[in-house]
């Protein structure tokens, strides 16, 4: 059985303004290779495009944790964002780690819930499952775009996270 994304109030798929899910499964990788990778916001930039100028208040950082509050700057938009949850993985447990992220004012205010789920499976493998609810009026523009920005982009991030894993790993595929 695989695991799912726990979602807060106010942010279940299906009752908020856009929602994009996107989830990979490779063979010889582990959830333990891909959590720096994903848990440190400084280094996304290195392997997805669309995500920089990371920034950390109060001088936090470089790794997300519980509360921890940090920037960053995607798909037109400066998030402000601050970690609520962060689980990492164990021997049979996913690692889950989820932000709220907010961006621009009034009708304009964008807020979402961006949430991972990184487990090992048997045979090897390691699923990676990313999901993103969103509400506010670029949450309604965002989901009626075709070709859909937020799948396409999570997508590049899910791609760019891996082929970094890969790498680091020395298994270059």
């Amino acid at each position: 059985m695989m695991n799912a994304i726990e979602w807060p109030e106010g942010y279940l798929p299906g009752y908020t303004d856009n929602f994009v899910s996107n989830e990979v499964i490779f063979a010889g990788l582990t959830a333990a290779e891909i959590w720096p990778l994903l848990t440190e916001p400084t280094r996304w930039p290195s392997y997805y495009a669309n995500s920089f100028k990371v920034r950390f208040d109060n001088g936090d950082g470089p790794v997300l944790s519980l509360g921890r509050r940090f920037s960053f700057d995607t798909f037109g938009f400066t998030i402000n964002a601050e970690v609520v949850e962060y689980v990492a993985p164990t021997r049979g447990e996913p690692g889950r780690v989820s932000w709220h992220g907010w961006g621009g004012e009034g009708d304009g205010r964008l807020d979402v819930h961006h949430a991972w789920l990184v487990e090992d499976l048997d045979g090897s493998r390691v699923r990676i499952l990313t999901q993103e609810t969103q509400n506010g009026a670029p949450a309604k523009d965002l989901a009626t775009t075709w070709p859909n920005p937020m799948l396409n982009g999570h997508q590049e991030w899910l791609d760019g996270l891996t082929a970094a894993a890969r790498s680091a790993s020395g298994d270059g595929r």
